[in-house]
């Protein structure tokens, strides 16, 4: 859409990367390769996209995961009706 609104999301998930993966597992492990580095920040991303409550907006507490299905099952429910 190419609007500083929708750009913003992106730049707070590179942020948030930056912040709370990368500086933290750069100063406790060295790679020797980038699938070891990939591994991790999957590792990273299950643990924020499926167990961790985000504050975000209309999140509600919920997890990614958690508003996504729930958005799917609103979304059947409109077409029933």
């Amino acid at each position: 859409m190419r609007r500083p609104q929708s750009n913003g999301f992106v730049e707070r998930l590179h942020r948030t990367l930056l912040d709370e993966h990368f500086r933290i597992m750069g100063r406790k492990k060295w790679y020797e390769s980038v699938d070891e580095m990939q591994k991790d920040l999957e590792n990273y991303l299950n643990l924020c996209n499926m167990k961790r409550p985000h504050q975000g907006r209309n999140m509600n507490g919920r997890t990614p995961y958690k508003a996504f299905t729930d958005g799917l099952k609103n979304k059947k429910a409109k077409k029933a009706a």
